[in-house]
């Protein structure tokens, strides 16, 4: 599961606690069968159709191939992903619901504050990182910069001149223009749009003039022509963009990028999160996973339900820092 310096940090920051801990040992169901001895839910906070529920759905499809079990995808968008998450949260502990959500969730503990009704380090089991895309600094053609120190440079020349396009408020793509102000000192208007499709017509259509795009929008735009790319968001050069640099190299600690991980309800037995972090990883090495995820521009991770915390624990300071200095708040 080693992805450079990105997956260092789950390693090395402080565990939240194993799964023992987490949950109440297990061997079996309450039935007394060995698990799944039933269909799982797997909620997806986010509409049918999007990134996460297809990323989902292919992985869930090995799943059942592994468990001889069946696993149905349920979506419950709204809220940024909140109404899902909440949903698992206050369903019983026994396995048979599970959370694949994104870094929407880190994001969202800052961002919603007090309005959250249960907080993810404690209502939440981790199972597993499963997978992480890029996002990519894009600019329309029409903007002089051809680099992204040269893209720096033209907004600190001409403050409040550039403008760009976030997918929605409290996206990681907003979150990342918000980390390109403050990192590098600039001013820009920043225009809101319901999704990255949209967002990215905007950019190519040259109604804004930059924005952080996942990797998987931005590449066919990139091939075509109809925008440039000046770097990438990961902390290493992305296998997918090797051509780039890395914001980071630009601005020390500029890391952000969407990524997918899975979760249980508090209290869901040790055993069980076990047998689903194997489940997943097997489910990750898979040709038909492999596949995926090099057509999505994704880079498949796995890691240990330690790691998973520890790290959603590091991402939930860094983007609070980002919230708080930008002073950005949810209507």
């Amino acid at each position: 599961m080693k992805t450079g310096n990105f997956l260092l940090v789950l390693i090395l920051l402080a565990a939240v606690g194993s799964p023992a801990q987490l949950g109440a040992q297990a061997t079996s169901t309450s039935s007394g069968q060995a698990y799944p001895a039933k269909t799982v839910r797997v909620i997806v906070p986010f509409p049918p159709g999007g990134g996460t529920d297809v990323q989902a759905r292919v992985i869930v499809k090995e799943f059942q191939d592994q468990l001889g079990q069946n696993f149905i995808i349920d979506n419950r968008g709204g809220a940024g992903g909140l109404i899902g998450a909440e949903l698992v949260v206050n369903s019983p502990a026994d396995g048979y619901t599970v959370l694949y959500t994104t870094a929407t969730l880190a994001i969202n503990t800052t961002l919603y504050g007090d309005r959250m009704k249960f907080h993810p380090l404690k209502h939440l089991v981790p199972i597993s990182f499963v997978s992480t895309t890029p996002l990519v600094l894009i600019v329309h053609p029409s903007v002089p910069a051809k680099t992204a120190k040269e893209m720096i440079q033209l907004a600190r020349n001409k403050p409040g001149f550039l403008n760009a396009a976030i997918n929605v408020a409290g996206s990681t793509s907003h979150l990342s223009a918000e980390m390109f102000k403050q990192l590098a000192g600039l001013k820009f208007t920043t225009v809101p749009y319901k999704g990255g499709g949209l967002s990215m017509v905007a950019v190519m259509g040259g109604e804004v003039d930059f924005q952080f795009a996942e990797g998987l929008l931005a590449a066919p735009q990139l091939k075509a022509g109809k925008v440039r790319a000046l770097a990438v968001s990961t902390p290493d050069p992305s296998p997918f963009f090797p051509e780039l640099p890395t914001m980071t190299s630009l601005l020390p600690g500029f890391v952000s990028d969407n990524w997918f991980a899975m979760y249980f309800p508090a209290g869901t037995p040790g055993t069980i999160v076990a047998t689903m972090n194997a489940t997943v990883k097997k489910a990750l090495a898979t040709e038909t996973v492999r596949g995926f995820a090099k057509r999505e521009v994704l880079t498949l991770v796995g890691s240990t339900p330690e790691e998973l915390g520890a790290f959603l624990r590091s991402e939930i300071a860094r983007y609070g820092e980002v919230i708080r200095k930008g002073n950005i708040t949810i209507q």
